[in-house]
């Protein structure tokens, strides 16, 4: 037994010169590094809380008196129709007030009356879009101009009726005081032939710009023409007040359309067609290999998934 413990003391308890000579180092090392942290101690910096204090009631102040409950920052270029906004007294600016109309009033106009010039960028962006003021009132919705200013602008607000049609014209004709104003009020109720006319018709019109005409005509190449006038109220961005103050300018011609044979045309061709999905499209390929040719165009009818609104936008379009 006493040998066994002999042993064991002999293994785990005996070392050489170099691991005695490390294990002393060791140790050396560790009280060093425990008397330093006992000896050299960080010093507490006291913190001066006043002045965070003052900061954080200030911002409890500002949240309270805010008269705008929003937390997200609002683009300046959006207008807001929904709801008049509200703003500080400091907004208030004063002007050269004259009587004006806010859907032809020029950005000199707006500087003349005082507005600010993000207020003036916002207006403009509204009117590019197409969009117009019906009433004085709707001054009030333009997002960046106060309250107060709205309400000193209003009564100097007019807002001018275009004519819409050639018999209202000829019916106020006798108000024209020239020849040429006579001609110039002609000009703008001309109608335009919508599947001939180029980018520069549409441009004539109002509310529509470059990118709206090249729309329409993109549009139609596509169509293969317009069946009707409403059909170019289906181009895509234009809005719906836009295409009412077109409408009456507008007129369309049938006898261009570019129709489809139903009898020879393949897949490819009938997806094409901006009416015409791939579904479709198949079961119009389907229905003839399996009943043989179309006798008339009203045979499409025969196919479930033909609804009857599609019939009537695709027919002008098809033929046998």
């Amino acid at each position: 037994m006493k040998s066994w413990w002999q042993n064991v003391v002999k293994d785990y308890f005996t070392f050489t010169a170099k691991e005695r000579n490390g294990l002393i180092i060791m140790l050396l090392f560790s009280a060093v590094i425990f008397l330093s942290s006992r000896l050299f101690t960080a010093k507490k910096i006291p913190i001066n809380t006043n002045s965070f204090q003052r900061e954080l009631a200030d911002l409890k102040i500002a949240v309270d008196s805010s008269r705008n409950n929003e937390s997200y920052r609002r683009n300046d270029n959006y207008v807001d129709y929904a709801r008049p906004q509200q703003y500080k007294n400091s907004d208030y600016s004063k002007g050269e007030l004259f009587d004006f109309d806010p859907n032809t009033l020029d950005i000199n106009g707006w500087r003349r009356l005082g507005v600010r010039e993000k207020t003036i960028n916002t207006i403009q962006h509204f009117l590019a879009k197409g969009y117009k003021f019906r009433q004085p009132e709707d001054i009030k919705k333009v997002y960046g101009l106060s309250q107060r200013d709205a309400e000193r602008l209003i009564p100097f607000i007019h807002i001018l009726q275009k004519e819409t049609s050639a018999n209202r014209y000829l019916s106020n004709r006798g108000n024209s005081t020239t020849p040429a104003n006579a001609t110039t009020e002609i000009k703008k109720i001309q109608l335009i032939d919508i599947n001939t006319a180029d980018t520069t018709a549409f441009i004539a019109l109002p509310g529509i710009g470059h990118k709206l005409a090249a729309r329409i005509i993109n549009f139609r190449q596509k169509l293969g023409g317009f069946s009707s006038v409403a059909q170019l109220g289906e181009t895509y961005g234009i809005p719906d007040s836009t295409f009412q103050d077109i409408k009456p300018h507008l007129q369309c011609n049938t006898s261009v359309l570019k129709t489809i044979n139903i009898n020879t045309a393949d897949i490819n061709e009938l997806r094409a067609h901006p009416y015409l999905r791939w579904n479709i499209a198949n079961a119009i390929i389907n229905y003839r290999q399996q009943h043989g040719v179309y006798k008339s165009v009203e045979d499409i009818r025969k196919i479930d998934i033909v609804t009857d609104e599609l019939y009537n936008k695709i027919a002008p379009y098809l033929t046998i």
